[in-house]
């Protein structure tokens, strides 16, 4: 009972500190419940529409017409100037007004009646995937459209409706696209960063409590309570409190924000749920790790703070883990967030269950033991001091 008695005050205790401290409130408290929003609204329209394009065109006759008509008309890409020259469409690029330029070549017309292949040049701006994407899908898809209408004469000459259609398109593609019917740009970013949010947000909110309790402390770690006397009942006191207000944020923000943005959500609830408990577990103990390395509150920001963007790098979400150099690999293994969102993205993406992603979920209940036996060392090493 003693323990218990000893875990609850310690409980307490963190929920004191923090309805106490405006900065620690903002990260654990605002921040998973503004920014999932701000990110969601900054994508709701999930793939880019309208991308700006020149237009070159050196042949000038009714099949060139038809083709910029096509463009102009997909959904994807708007035809914004037409141009006389290279140069001219250039200089539309540098400004910003356009971001690719179809150029029709002079023989374009004429190579396609002689049964020759003709090559429209198709230039992008690749500052921006995203615009390539676009300009390039729409290109694919207006020349096949085209390929269509255009009946090339050879040597053979078609006798029926069927044999025609063979001729004009000997191979058709169907395109299926699963699990993210839009290709939406959203469906991909969101939910890994909303797992990302739950990590960067633990780290920041432990360590600045962990920087405000040397600051009343006189530089130690440990308050001199009488609460404060097992390293375990430390651990798993401060473990409890995060772990309690976040499992409510994680179901806050995997529920009412991926429901009201429509995200993926093909995954069990209560596969999930299983998945968030290791995940929470893992972040916490390496928080408090951490936080028993960090002496000033206002390191832990500029630290975390700039793990944000590098650990979203390393995660193997932004770039296939596969292709990233194993040393990196291996270093994105020490870090929860690394786990947690390709397993998550795979739970609620596609469907996936908890057998399907046993290593991520296998690898957050290791790390989850060992930073928190870690933890419990740190503690220990820190009262052994004050003694």
């Amino acid at each position: 009972m003693k323990s218990i008695s000893n875990i609850l005050q310690i409980w307490y205790n963190e929920l004191t500190t923090v309805m106490h401290d405006k900065g620690i409130l903002i990260f654990i408290l605002f921040v998973p419940l503004a920014y999932p929003l701000l990110y969601s609204y900054v994508y709701t329209n999930e793939v880019v529409r309208n991308v700006p394009a020149a237009v070159v065109d050196e042949s000038n006759s009714s099949l060139s017409r038809e083709l910029i008509r096509k463009v102009d008309a997909s959904p994807d890409v708007y035809i914004h100037s037409l141009c006389h020259n290279m140069s001219e469409a250039e200089e539309l690029i540098k400004r910003q007004q356009v971001y690719g330029i179809v150029r029709i070549p002079s023989t374009f017309d004429r190579d396609i009646w002689q049964g020759k292949q003709t090559h429209i040049g198709l230039y992008c701006d690749m500052c921006s995937m995203l615009y390539y994407k676009a300009l390039m899908l729409t290109a694919t898809n207006v020349s096949l459209d085209m390929n269509k209408d255009i009946k090339v004469e050879n040597h053979l000459h078609a006798t029926t409706g069927r044999q025609e259609e063979i001729i004009r398109m000997p191979v058709e593609y169907d395109y299926v696209s699963l699990y993210n019917p839009q290709s939406g740009f959203a469906a991909f970013l969101i939910p890994p960063v909303l797992m990302l949010i739950i990590q960067q947000t633990l780290l920041l909110g432990i360590g600045m409590s962990a920087g405000d309790t040397r600051e009343r402390w006189h530089g130690s770690l440990v308050p001199l309570l009488s609460a404060y006397k097992n390293p375990l009942h430390i651990a798993a006191g401060k473990m409890l409190f995060y772990f309690m207000l976040y499992f409510i944020l994680g179901i806050y923000m995997f529920t009412f924000v991926t429901r009201s943005f429509a995200l993926p959500q093909l995954g069990g609830y209560i596969t999930f749920l299983a998945f968030l408990t290791p995940f929470l577990l893992a972040c916490i103990s390496l928080a408090m790790v951490l936080s028993a390395l960090v002496y000033r509150r206002e390191d832990c920001i500029m630290i975390f703070v700039f793990l944000s963007v590098p650990l979203l790098f390393l995660s193997g979400i932004s770039w296939p883990g596969s292709s990233m150099p194993a040393f990196w690999k291996y270093v994105s293994w020490l870090f929860p967030s690394t786990f947690g969102l390709n397993g998550y993205v795979r739970i609620q993406g596609t469907g996936a269950s908890l057998h399907d992603v046993a290593f991520e979920y296998y690898g957050l209940w290791i790390q989850a033991s060992a930073y928190f036996l870690l933890a419990c060392l740190l503690y220990r090493r820190q009262m052994s001091r004050i003694k």
